[in-house]
């Protein structure tokens, strides 16, 4: 296994809430921070064994209720920032049809990251949810523990020291997909990383794991990593596990589910389409 963004981005994001209204239930409990059983990086894979590779696309579709939402978006892309080899993923996120005459969501997510180690380089992030706008752009500076947080809406710069295995938002899911051994997996544990995405600073993530499952899809039935990202109950989620995450067991370790109880209805969002997996996308054949 690896994963994963795209429960951070479709959650974050494409599920329509701002980050001014999410934040607060993103925050982990007390139990959450002290918890010490947690999975460490095997070691860093180099881009030759890498899960994915440029021109990896993946879109998603978000439903809530009977209502078919909004679409996301994640493409792989090849570039370099200051002569190092570079990801560049874009993360795309808009609301559809009758979703978007509610409440309308146009969102853009853009890493630039290591190939080689996965250390991000500079994150974009660009939002209009409802009406509620963000424009960020962070640069990181791993030579000198910088990262420097550029609100260009409100012109504001802010400068944060760095920490280890430090990632951002786009960033942490490809980090994750490439370091972490599926074998290592245990029922309960978790994974815990640190993440800079927004001037709300540094926070860290947790991942409970809760084993395998088959899901059936529109491809046919997959076999799947379950995951539990550990939220706090508010105004959004209705409770601390209210999220699930389902990612491929093969190789190429990609979303194909994520569910969320809210504090009002639910929400699905589902693996749409796919093209330049750098592995068989393996469907299990009865």
């Amino acid at each position: 296994m690896r994963i994963f963004l795209a429960f951070l981005f479709l959650n974050v994001t494409l599920f329509g809430f701002s980050q001014e209204s999410v934040s607060s239930d993103l925050a982990f409990s007390e139990e959450a921070k002290s918890a010490t059983e947690f999975f460490r990086p095997l070691k860093v894979k180099s881009e030759k064994e890498s899960t994915f590779k440029p021109g990896e696309w993946l879109k998603f579709r978000l439903h809530y209720g009977a209502l078919n939402a909004s679409y996301a978006t994640l493409h792989v892309k090849s570039d370099s920032i200051k002569g190092e080899p570079v990801y560049h993923v874009v993360g795309k996120g808009k609301t559809t049809g009758w979703a978007s005459l509610f409440f309308k969501v146009d969102d853009t997510y853009e890493s630039y990251f290591s190939k080689k180690d996965g250390k991000p380089y500079k994150f974009v992030r660009k939002i209009d949810e409802g009406g509620y706008k963000k424009d960020l752009e962070i640069d990181f500076d791993h030579k000198e523990s910088k990262a420097i947080l550029n609100d260009k809406k409100n012109k504001k710069k802010t400068s944060f020291d760095l920490q280890d295995s430090i990632q951002d938002l786009i960033s942490a899911f490809y980090f994750l997909r490439n370091n972490y051994d599926a074998d290592s997996l245990k029922v309960g544990k978790s994974i815990k990383m640190r993440m800079l995405y927004d001037d709300d600073g540094i926070f860290n993530f947790k991942l409970k794991y809760l084993g395998k499952e088959v899901l059936k899809t529109k491809y046919g039935k997959v076999e799947c990593h379950k995951f539990r990202p550990l939220v706090q109950s508010g105004r959004v989620f209705k409770e601390k596990e209210s999220l699930s995450l389902w990612v491929s067991t093969d190789k190429n370790r990609i979303p194909i589910r994520i569910s969320a109880k809210l504090a009002v209805g639910a929400i699905k969002a589902d693996l749409e389409a796919y093209n330049g997996l750098k592995y068989q996308f393996k469907i299990i054949r009865d």
